[in-house]
């Protein structure tokens, strides 16, 4: 994973234990793409200070994720789910081919509805 990607990741879980400007800082380099000129001059800050700021925050960003691994169990968490999901497709292939039962049928539809659930979460 790129960095640009884990920080805006770690910026989602974590963001609130930064100052207003920290996160604002981050979150117009990393999620908008601006040079630290362009984010100095937004912020009436040195581009220094920007760097800075952002170094900061990237530190107090990855602190965190070590010490609660909030992200890592995401990502953990919807591999199993995403393995789950693979699986009820060999179950809903293998009913198609073999059994037509309508009760596997309706319990494929009772976990894909859950497991929906489970991703929107």
């Amino acid at each position: 994973m790129s960095k640009n990607f884990e920080v805006s990741a770690l910026l989602d879980y974590y963001g609130m234990l930064l100052t207003d400007k920290q996160r604002e800082a981050v979150e117009l380099y990393y999620n908008e793409d601006l040079s630290l000129g362009e984010i100095a001059e937004n912020l009436d800050i040195s581009r220094q200070g920007v760097r800075d700021s952002v170094k900061r925050a990237e530190a107090v960003l990855f602190e965190a994720e070590e010490k609660l691994g909030l992200l890592k169990k995401n990502r953990e968490i919807h591999e199993h789910l995403d393995e789950i999901r693979r699986n009820i497709d060999i179950i809903d292939e293998l009913n198609i081919k073999r059994y037509r039962s309508n009760d596997i049928n309706e319990s494929i539809k009772v976990i894909l509805k859950e497991l929906e659930m489970l991703n929107e979460l």
